[in-house]
This record gives structure tokens, sequence and C-alpha cells, in this order.
């Protein structure tokens, strides 16, 4: 029979690795959650940029060219940077 300080050390023991599994399984969904939401409005805004251009070159005719620059900027900052392009388009300098 083992002595009740060894008992109380090992059940202690254990309870601190239970809530140590459970606070790290809590922080791992708590940042994915994160992480997916960045991603999705990384991706919404993106795409919302993209169909933006397209809109304002077929209705409004603004004439904004499809080359990597304008389609690369346009996907990493979305419609920020469409909105730049026109400002550029409009204001006479060349996007080609």
């Amino acid at each position: 029979m083992l002595p009740t300080g060894l008992l109380v050390n090992a059940f202690l023991s254990e309870i601190l690795i239970i809530v140590a599994i459970i606070v790290t399984i809590f922080l791992a969904f708590r940042f994915t959650g994160l992480l997916l939401r960045a991603i999705f409005t990384f991706l919404a805004n993106s795409i919302l940029g993209i169909v933006s251009i397209f809109i304002l070159n077929g209705v409004f005719a603004i004439g904004i060219p499809f080359s990597a620059p304008v389609l690369l900027s346009t996907v990493l900052f979305g419609l920020p940077a469409v909105g730049v392009l026109v400002i550029l388009k409009l204001g006479g300098l060349a996007l080609a």
C-alpha cells in the first residue's frame, strides 16, 4: 500500500494532465475557427474583386485589362485594389 501523499500526488498529476489536454483541444478549435474565418474572408474578398472587374468592364466599359499584375493585385487585396485600379484608369495611367 502506498502512502497517502503519493496517491494525492499521482491524482493531482492526472488531473493536471486532463486539464492540459482539455485546454489544448479548446485552443486548437479556437484557432482553427479563426484561421477558417480568415481564409473565407480572403476568398470572398478576392472573388468579389474579380467579379467587380467583370461588372465594371461589362456594364460601365471602364476598360481595365485582365493582365497578370491587375489580377494578382485584385486577388491579393480584393475590392480596395479594384478601387485603386479604377482611380488609376480614370486618371489616365496605363494598367497594362
